[in-house]
C-alpha cells in the first residue's frame, strides 16, 4: 500500500538562537500506510503532542520532510497548508471542542461547509449518515449541552469523518471517558477505519488500547524507540 504519511528526519526545536534553545524531536522517521490503524504511545514529555502538531500541520518542523497524502509540505504557504489540513486530515481530541451554539448535525457539517463555503444537501446527508453510524440518529438537532460526554465525543468522531479524510489523528480520544464508554468509542474508530478506509494515528497513554491497534509506535525523549508491524 502507498504511504499516507511519511516523516523523514523531522526535528523540532523551540527558542531557536537563544541560550535556552531546546530540541524536542530528534530526527523522526515514520511512515503510515493508507488504511493503517496505529497507536502512538509514550510518557508525558516524550514529544507526542509536538509530533502530532507536526503531522497535523499546526506547526512546521525545524528541519526534515513531511509528506501527507502524497504532498510534501515544504514550501507550501499558509493557505495551501490550511487546505491540505482541511481535506486530508480529521481530528479527534480528548475534549470534543464542539461549537456549543450549533446542533450535533450542524457541528458535523461544519468542516465541509468551511471547505466548500456554501451549504448543499450532500453534506447534510453525509452528516446524518455519520451521526446514525455513531448511534446518534435521533439526536441530530440537540445542542452539545444536551448530550453526555460520550455522546459529545461520538459527534466529534462523526465531524472528523465529515470530509472522508485519508488520515485521522486522535489525541487521547478516550482519555476523558470511563472504561466502558472508552471501549465503545475505540470500537467506533475501528469500525470507521475498516469501513471508510481512513488511516488512524491514535495518541494514547493506555497500553491496553495500544495493544488493540495494528501497530504500536513508542516515543521516548523525542525519539521513536520501535514501531513494529
Amino acid at each position: 500500500m502507498a504511504d499516507i504519511l511519511r516523516l523523514e528526519g523531522v526535528r523540532k526545536s523551540y527558542n531557536l538562537g537563544t541560550p535556552v534553545e531546546t530540541e524536542v524531536l530528534h530526527g523522526i522517521d515514520l511512515s503510515l500506510e493508507a488504511g493503517e490503524f496505529a497507536a502512538l504511545i509514550g510518557p508525558s514529555g516524550s514529544g507526542k503532542s509536538t509530533l502530532l502538531h507536526m503531522i497535523g500541520l499546526l506547526e512546521r518542523p525545524t528541519s526534515g520532510h513531511i509528506t501527507i497524502a502524497g504532498k510534501a509540505i515544504a514550501g507550501l504557504d499558509e493557505a495551501s497548508m490550511t487546505e491540505l489540513r482541511g481535506r486530508s486530515l480529521g481530528f479527534v481530541f480528548q475534549f470534543h471542542h464542539l461549537l456549543p451554539e450549533f446542533s450535533a448535525l450542524e457541528n458535523v457539517m461544519m468542516p465541509t461547509l468551511i471547505d466548500q463555503g456554501r451549504y448543499d444537501g450532500k453534506m447534510r446527508e453525509r452528516a446524518r449518515w455519520l451521526l446514525a453510524k455513531v448511534g446518534l440518529g435521533d439526536a441530530l438537532d440537540k445542542l452539545p449541552s444536551a448530550l453526555s460526554g460520550g455522546m459529545q465525543q461520538r459527534v466529534a468522531i462523526a465531524r472528523a469523518l465529515a470530509m472522508n479524510p485519508p488520515l485521522v489523528l486522535a489525541d487521547e480520544p478516550t482519555g476523558n471517558l470511563d472504561t466502558h464508554t472508552a471501549d465503545e468509542v475505540f470500537e467506533l474508530l475501528r469500525e470507521f477505519n475498516r469501513e471508510e478506509g481512513s488511516a488512524f494515528l491514535i495518541v494514547t497513554h493506555d497500553p491496553r488500547l495500544a495493544a488493540r491497534c495494528d501497530r504500536r509506535i513508542d516515543l521516548t525523549d523525542g525519539q521513536i524507540q520501535s514501531h513494529p508491524t
